[in-house]
């Protein structure tokens, strides 16, 4: 039998006072890349609410050719480590963090830093009208908004997951993420 003093220190005992706090940092960093999103008022299809763009004040990247930008920065990014809250491709990336680094570096434009803020500020779609440069929200947390990324075609999509730690290529067709698709919006005005 061991002695209590390396029992402490065993993976399965209960950490000591002092680590607590460390480990709650941990697990909050394993949560995802946002914060709880408000659901929409219809909450049947993630993306059915139609409001006017000046009423609602979407952000908007200003030209078409942005969008295309917007791609080809994510695809840059293959690779970059993932990092919870990351802003940056040096210190990692989160989501959020991805989508709006690109959006800042294409368009100067600022975008929220979590998937529920950016969702919110972002002009809703349909599945069907999604195009290269628009966003794909999952519901990966048992919460809407919860996982974020690009669409890239072809029914294909980039994104900064926490599984695996890197930014990769993913299919929205793929059992994973068809199960979580929670539905699509464009940084292209109405038009």
């Amino acid at each position: 039998m061991y002695p209590l003093s390396i029992m402490a220190r065993l993976p399965f005992a209960s950490p000591p006072e002092w680590a607590r706090p460390g480990l709650l940092f941990a697990l909050a960093v394993l949560a995802g890349c946002s914060q709880t999103p408000q659901r929409p008022a219809d909450s049947s299809s993630a993306y059915s609410r139609h409001s006017s763009p000046t009423a609602r004040n979407w952000i908007t990247l200003p030209q078409q050719a942005d969008a295309q930008e917007v791609v080809l920065y994510a695809l840059g990014l293959l690779d970059t480590g993932y990092r919870f809250g990351g802003k940056n491709p040096s210190a990692g990336l989160d989501c959020s963090g991805m989508v709006s680094y690109i959006v800042e570096q294409v368009s100067g434009r600022k975008l929220p830093y979590n998937a529920a803020g950016i969702a919110e500020r972002t002009r809703p779609i349909s599945s069907g009208a999604i195009q290269p440069g628009d966003l794909v929200f999952f519901n990966t947390l048992g919460r809407a908004y919860s996982h974020m990324g690009i669409y890239l075609g072809d029914g294909k999509f980039i994104h900064a997951p926490s599984s695996k730690g890197k930014v990769r290529v993913d299919r929205l067709d793929s059992r994973y993420f068809a199960e979580r698709f929670e539905g699509a919006r464009t940084l292209m005005p109405e038009g």
